[in-house]
């Protein structure tokens, strides 16, 4: 522990030991507003080009500023400020987050949280915040003083903190200072493709070398193992498709390559119009559904060689909510509609097309009425209730937080009282819709153990007060700080007036 928490290398500790950055950002508001009073319509394209550049410097000298106040922020919850979980582990309660390299310090996880409300974004993003913040100042000391010296603006310095935090296998403190050195002195002279390349090249060399004890010398560079599939399923088009990308054996690529074209001329053979790439892509969507085990389920082998029952296909469920009307005995659905998974507008001809599918098993639940309360006997939540509450909230309803509700716990807002029956009370915490929410499993840790605190002012909604007094209200269309606005915060003008 006491190396986590070893003072940074004088001279790069913080922004103030290297330059003023308030006072660099007063004078560049000062210049802004100067070249405001001109008036903008005034200036010709020189004059133009120096505004443009002198909000890019502001922009910069923020962003700078609030990396070092991020790991201000940070030595302000170390480890030791956890009462309960710095000494034993409590299951749920809060616990050391290590959030960057080896060498950086750790922090109390539930900080993360009221950061990222103030900023106005997720604790994930926070977390990233922190974790960068601290890589930098910790184990790229000469990227830290760049940043702050203005020379490196800060998205390409995280650019380099989130590799080397990442890197597989963990980078030493020593080969983390190696790849300070050789990236420091030209990342704010490179462009971004280029900068990654330098990065990973320079992990590799430091590999390669025999100077990280953690890379397996037999293995070579190949230790590094980059195979991956990811689907961005948080980032859903409007025509229903999502993005993939993947690194894959090149064998594997090849037999790939050779299936989606056999599958893709079988498509336009039986008829298909689509171009190439659209077919390729459907393809790809029939492997996934055709997969072998279940042809074989379908033809009667229910059981491999050796006797094993063989898996069966995986069920991919999706949940569209469209609004309804009758006409007679005929129900008619409105155009578009709301698909759950990634929280997107859904078209109804698009789900037609899916359901159109031989082997698509549609299931049409019965409507929720979500103006209906419902409670229960007991603190066990039946689906019923589940149901609604996460048709209600949709997402976790802490401030700015977006993780599918049917994926998140249900939370009585005032706690049960797994007591109060049999002493004949009240129960103050009943299992009803009106105390109900959906929490992801982290705030509602959060709740739990921490003086967050949050009331349901009414159906759905949701006004939230953090330890440091922060209030914040949460509703379906989402977050909004109550707090008024701080009288004393710098202003930022605009180019026009």
């Amino acid at each position: 522990m006491s190396e986590a928490h070893q003072d940074p290398p004088q001279g790069i500790a913080g922004s103030r030991r290297l330059s003023d950055p308030f006072s660099r950002l007063e004078r560049m508001i000062e210049e802004l507003d100067a070249g405001a009073e001109a008036g903008a319509d005034a200036l010709g394209p020189a004059a133009l080009l120096a505004s443009i550049r002198s909000a890019r410097s502001v922009e910069d000298a923020a962003a700078a500023e609030q990396l070092d106040l991020a790991a201000q922020w940070a030595d302000l919850h170390p480890p030791e400020s956890i009462h309960s979980a710095a000494t034993f582990t409590v299951a749920g309660c809060e616990h050391e987050e290590p959030i960057a390299g080896p060498g950086a310090p750790l922090v109390a996880e539930f900080c993360i949280a009221e950061l990222g409300t103030v900023l106005g974004t997720t604790s994930v993003s926070a977390k990233k915040l922190i974790g960068h913040a601290l890589e930098l100042r910790h184990r790229l000391p000469r990227l830290w003083a760049q940043v702050h010296a203005g020379r490196v603006p800060s998205w390409r310095a995280r650019a380099v903190a989130e590799a080397t935090i990442h890197a597989t296998p963990s980078l030493t403190v020593e080969a983390a200072r190696f790849i300070d050195a050789q990236v420091a002195a030209v990342a704010g002279r490179i462009g971004p493709a280029q900068l990654d390349r330098l990065v990973a090249e320079t992990i590799m060399r430091y590999d390669l070398a025999g100077q990280n004890p953690a890379a397996d010398p037999e293995d070579g560079y190949l230790h590094v193992d980059p195979r991956h599939v990811t689907i961005h399923d948080q980032d859903v088009h409007f025509a229903g498709t999502v993005r993939l990308e993947a690194e894959v054996d090149l064998a594997d690529g090849l037999d790939l390559h050779q299936a989606l074209a056999h599958r893709a001329a079988t498509l336009k053979a039986l008829g298909s119009q689509e171009s190439l790439d659209a077919r390729r892509a459907k393809a790809l969507g029939d492997l996934a559904r055709t997969q072998t085990a279940l042809d074989l389920f379908q033809h009667g082998h229910t059981s491999g060689p050796d006797g094993q029952d063989l898996p069966v296909a995986r069920e991919v469920v999706l949940h569209a909510h469209f609004d309804a009307t009758l006409s007679g005995d005929t129900t008619v659905f409105g155009p578009t509609g709301r698909l759950e998974e990634g929280q997107r507008l859904l078209l109804l001809d698009q789900l037609r097309s899916w359901c159109a599918e031989s082997r698509t098993k549609v299931t049409v639940k019965p409507v929720v009425d979500l103006n209906e309360p419902k409670d229960a006997p007991g603190y066990a939540i039946p689906d019923r209730i589940r149901e609604h509450v996460v048709l209600r909230d949709r997402v976790c309803v802490f401030p700015w937080c977006g993780r599918p509700a049917r994926g998140c716990d249900v939370d009585h807002d005032t706690e049960y009282d797994h007591h109060a029956d049999a002493e004949g009370r009240p129960q103050p915490g009943p299992t009803h819709t009106d105390n109900l929410a959906a929490l992801c499993r982290f705030h509602h840790r959060l709740k739990t153990h921490t003086a967050w605190h949050y009331d349901m002012v009414a159906p759905g909604v949701f006004e939230w007060t953090s330890p440091h007094g922060h209030r914040y209200r949460r509703d379906r269309t989402g977050t909004t700080a109550l707090d008024p606005p701080d009288p004393g915060a710098p202003r930022i003008p605009s180019p026009r007036r």
